[in-house]
């Protein structure tokens, strides 16, 4: 990336995910650009210049470009009692380090939690977006819509953006606040910032009718859900 290689798809996976994506042992990067012929082989040859290592199959590439979207596996484990998540956060590249071990560990310290794991989705000159993914099996009995299941998924979300924060990253990249993690707003921004944002919230819309319970801003409806 300082060398001015910016292909449109730059995604490194820890082992856990390197084996359930691609059932390989290593740390694989996926790497893929587009444009001018001569454009796209000098980021190339930059990127095997920087990286090293072994040369995966090209195949792999075009194996995420297949399944990227494929979630057709998440109702057979959450019918089998399992609660489980993605959590996107962003930060500086010399923060991400700190973040990806400290968060992953702090996943993995509930002993409900049977899987935590990371890969690197979103990458720029001056930092990029880890993108987490937990599972956790639910006690005997427990439904995943009940007390335990929430308990579960309160613990991983609050752990994850308190270790995110500590490490000066930011809430979210790109899927936003929205209503799960508008309760860590003021941690971020502080009181001075929400201020600004409740002022615009009042000024905009006044009725209080917009975007219900998005930011843990004041709605017409009541406090946001995640209180």
């Amino acid at each position: 990336m300082r060398r001015g290689a910016t292909p449109a798809v730059l995604r490194l996976y820890d082992a856990v995910e390197s084996r359930r994506s691609f059932d390989l042992d290593t740390n694989v990067l996926i790497v893929l650009d587009e444009g001018d012929e001569l454009i796209v082989d000098a980021t190339m040859d930059v990127v095997a210049a920087e990286c090293g290592g072994e040369s995966l199959p090209v195949e792999l590439v075009a194996r995420w470009l297949e399944h990227r979207n494929d979630v057709s596996a998440l109702p057979a484990l959450t019918s089998h009692g399992i609660v489980l998540d993605t959590i996107e956060i962003a930060g500086r590249w010399r923060a991400l380090p700190a973040i990806y071990g400290d968060a992953v560990a702090a996943l993995r310290a509930d002993e409900r939690v049977i899987a935590a794991s990371a890969h690197q989705s979103h990458a720029y000159t001056d930092g990029a977006c880890l993108y987490f993914t937990w599972a956790a099996r639910l006690p005997e009995g427990e439904e995943v819509g009940g007390e335990a299941a929430e308990s579960i998924y309160r613990r991983a979300w609050d752990e994850v953006m308190a270790v995110t924060l500590r490490h000066g990253g930011t809430l979210s990249h790109h899927h936003g606040i929205g209503l799960n993690r508008g309760r860590y707003l003021g941690a971020e921004l502080g009181a001075g910032g929400v201020g600004v944002l409740r002022s615009l919230k009042a000024a905009l819309d006044p009725d209080g009718i917009l975007n219900p319970g998005k930011l843990d801003l004041p709605s017409r409806w009541g406090p946001p859900p995640w209180p």
